[in-house]
């Protein structure tokens, strides 16, 4: 940014501009009543620019910029799908807008948490739910901090939590915050979880339970659940599910019933709330009837008087984000969720299905799968045989030139030069088509002319950076 704002320095002009705003007819001020002087300044570093200028500046810095209203965006495992605008239109209502999160608790915001807390219950088969949580990663070290305190309540030493390798790369970062140490388990040749090494783990005594996602990062569905959740339970484990690939199982399979007892849900990936450039997100809670006394406060609660809030509980593990979590986020995933109803989720999950296999048939046949199975609603790629060396970075600089944004890349780490492709259900066939011609192009190109892929990209704003030279020397001010 400082850069931006230096090229608009460089475009100011010495000459005087001529100033079209009227002067205002108020009663002159003194400024020292409203500002101490010490908050002044005598000058101002504000370039000399018209109007009109700025704005084109500006503009012209945003096309250079790409999102899903822009083009298919298939970064795997983040689902950064189309966000209905009116969405939007409904969270800038003034009843949602000028709200102050201290006026009177019995109001019309409260009873929509209350009721959208309800739905996730219905959809995740959950029994309780908080919408504290800022986002996925936030939520999962709220779901570990309410398997400790529950363990604690019942004088249980448990130090350990159950991680597979095909898990998100905050799941063991979360475990180790909350305070756990993890046991890591090698996926096996379907890449689900290997019964036999999960039994082992679980003997240990110590371990209070287990975190996966179903499906897991490689898109592949764990079709063992049933059994992997009996062995955690048998051993007096709990089970803790990463809602973030949830897509594809809504008015499927629901969490609860695959035998999981906590899950967090990304309101920014699933229910098609704006995703991306830093947040806000939303990373709500879902827990069984056994744990509801440890989530956090205050939770809401339906009495003869209405909606009210509750903080009179010994055993939560208490406030983790002021006030009700981020409102505005909350609201879009509520309008999401009525518009579709039971019967449009159900059919968002069908069609992310649809679209993912859609794309990974046509792209093996010239692109390495790993795993050749019927995925869920993302798969996984590799460059393992692509022509003369041809590497998947170099795969994902090329796409950048047709104008479209590159999959998830080196990512899970068990696949080597691995690309992950999440197509949405809000894809259409000919974004997908236009998407599987643009690869086998690529793949083409590794043929016949693999240099144009190893100096891609060749017409973005910027060109291929040196990622080592700027992981050892990073640049971080101006």
């Amino acid at each position: 940014m400082c850069s931006n704002i230096q090229l608009i320095f460089e475009k100011e002009t010495e000459n005087e501009l001529k100033n079209f705003v009227p002067q205002m007819d108020i009663d002159e001020v003194d400024i020292n009543e409203i500002l101490p002087n010490t908050l002044q300044r005598k000058d101002l570093p504000i370039p000399n620019i018209p109007e009109v200028e700025i704005v084109r500046h500006f503009i012209n810095l945003s096309n250079r910029n790409y999102g899903v209203d822009s083009g298919i965006y298939p970064l795997g495992s983040c689902t950064m799908k189309y966000n209905p605008k009116v969405n939007e239109n409904i969270v800038r209502m003034p009843e949602f807008t000028y709200i102050h999160p201290l006026q009177e608790e019995n109001d019309g915001c409260l009873e929509l948490l209350y009721h959208i807390s309800k739905l996730l219950g219905e959809i995740t088969g959950m029994d309780g739910f908080t919408l504290q949580p800022a986002a996925g990663a936030h939520g999962e070290l709220v779901g570990l901090l309410i398997m400790k305190k529950y363990f604690e309540s019942k004088a249980l030493k448990k130090l350990k939590i159950i991680v597979p390798d095909s898990a998100h790369g905050t799941n063991p970062a979360s475990a180790k915050m909350a305070g756990f140490s993890i046991i890591e388990i090698q996926s096996n040749k379907y890449g689900e979880i290997p019964l036999d090494q999960l039994e082992f783990a679980m003997q240990e005594g110590d371990v209070a339970g287990i975190m996966l996602t179903n499906p897991n990062t490689l898109g592949v569905f764990d079709r063992q659940i049933k059994e992997i959740t009996k062995i955690v339970h048998e051993n007096s484990g709990l089970c803790y599910y990463d809602g973030a690939n949830i897509n594809p199982m809504l008015g499927i399979c629901r969490p609860r019933d695959m035998g999981f007892d906590i899950i967090h849900l990304n309101l920014h990936k699933t229910f098609s709330t704006p995703h991306g450039g830093g947040g806000p997100g939303s990373g709500p809670i879902g827990v069984v009837n056994e744990l509801i006394p440890f989530l956090p406060e205050p939770c809401l609660i339906s009495t003869q008087q209405g909606i009210v809030c509750n903080e009179n509980n010994d055993k939560s593990i208490g406030r983790i984000k002021a006030f009700w979590g981020n409102f505005g986020v909350i609201v879009r995933a509520y309008a999401y969720i009525l518009a579709l109803g039971a019967e449009g989720l159900k059919r968002v999950g069908q069609v992310a299905v649809l679209n993912a296999n859609y794309l990974r048939v046509l792209l093996q046949k010239n692109f390495n799968l790993p795993f050749n199975r019927i995925c869920q609603h993302e798969f996984v790629l590799s460059d393992r045989g692509m022509p003369n060396e041809v590497t998947t970075e170099d795969i994902a600089k090329r796409i950048l030139d047709h104008g479209l944004y590159a999959p998830t890349i080196y990512f899970p780490l068990i696949i080597s030069g691995a690309l992950m492709i999440e197509p949405t259900e809000t894809e259409s066939k000919k974004s997908l088509d236009y998407f599987v011609e643009v690869m086998n192009k690529i793949y083409e190109e590794a043929k016949n002319d693999p240099e144009i892929l190893k100096n891609a990209p060749h017409n973005t704003s910027v060109k291929r950076l040196d990622a080592v030279l700027a992981a050892r020397n990073p640049i971080l001010h101006d």
